[in-house]
């Protein structure tokens, strides 16, 4: 039975925030369940001069919905989950996963163009460090430029000729009927992922039982278990998502395999992992690959990169 009041979802303002919360919305809606979208606005949108790395403290992202969350006056929130904090803070939990979409990086170039082909010293724009750290380390050559704004800016800038390649996630592009822009799939075994990129997070108040049973109701379990490994890695690396860290799991044959690589912002220092294992032992696993990435020397290059 449908709910007698629409359920509140919170959303960022952003074309591809509100395509997210539109897609929960009508998932809700095939359920039975009527739902309206909340714009709320946060610091990480407030501020688009600078990097985000130099806006500095946790949940750019998400503490604004978290507090709307807190004061009763949206009953959901809907993230991009690479931007959710790998440690929520006390009575918050991230109550269902979707089913994920296309986790990969790609290029954005002129036809054909690839990152091994960009002609020398091109100018490379994204505003990710484990972006830049991994080009660097295919392409020492590359000149990194520094990036902010929705996919729609980032898309015109680089048309208007401000660089001759962007990298960014293919899932917004995909999202937004953008694909065609794509000259090149990163194969995720030279370009980590992002932890939870391509997956959307519905994150809840517990004290709020209602809306945590209803978003399990859209929940995707190997999803979930994908995700809860990457971020377990990054709880014992004890760094969050703008720190240059790739962690990809995905499920073959019932069981998870997880890939993670931490790399120095100049790409010329590289800690690889990898692990597998039962999808019930998710977060172990990240644990275990976050363990080897130790032993290689990723918290030398993790403080180098804070310095940095």
């Amino acid at each position: 039975m449908a709910s007698r009041t629409p359920w509140r979802l919170g959303s960022r303002g952003s074309a591809l925030a509100r395509w997210q919360a539109g897609e929960v919305r009508r998932r809700l809606q095939a359920l039975g369940e009527a739902a309206t979208v909340e714009i709320i606005s946060t610091r990480g949108d407030e501020r688009q001069d600078v990097r985000l790395a130099e806006i500095g403290g946790k949940g750019l992202f998400t503490q604004a919905l978290e507090a709307a969350l807190a004061e009763g006056r949206i009953d959901l929130a809907v993230h991009s989950l690479k931007d959710v904090p790998s440690q929520l803070d006390a009575g918050f939990a991230l109550a269902a996963i979707l089913e994920r979409d296309d986790p990969r990086d790609v290029l954005v170039a002129p036809p054909g163009a690839t990152l091994a082909t960009l002609p020398h010293a091109a100018r490379v724009a994204t505003g990710s460090l484990r972006r830049q750290a991994q080009a660097l380390a295919l392409r020492p050559d590359l000149r990194i430029e520094p990036i902010r704004g929705n996919v729609d800016t980032r898309l015109r800038r680089w048309r208007a000729g401000d660089f001759d390649a962007l990298m960014l996630a293919v899932a917004g592009l995909k999202r937004l009927g953008l694909a065609d822009a794509v000259s090149e799939w990163l194969d995720p075994a030279a370009v980590c992922p992002s932890a939870g990129q391509g997956a959307l997070a519905l994150e809840a108040f517990t004290a709020n039982p209602a809306a945590m049973a209803l978003a399990a109701r859209l929940h995707h379990a190997e999803s979930g278990a994908a995700v809860a490994a990457e971020r377990a890695l990054l709880r014992r690396l004890e760094c969050g998502c703008l720190a240059p860290v790739g962690a990809f799991a995905r499920c073959e044959q019932g069981e998870l395999r997880l890939a993670a690589v931490v790399a120095s912002p100049d790409g010329t220092r590289l800690a690889r992992a990898q692990a597998r294992g039962p999808l019930a032992a998710a977060e172990a696993l990240g644990r275990e690959a976050a363990e080897t990435l130790l032993a290689a020397g990723a918290a030398a290059i993790l403080r180098a990169a804070a310095l940095a």
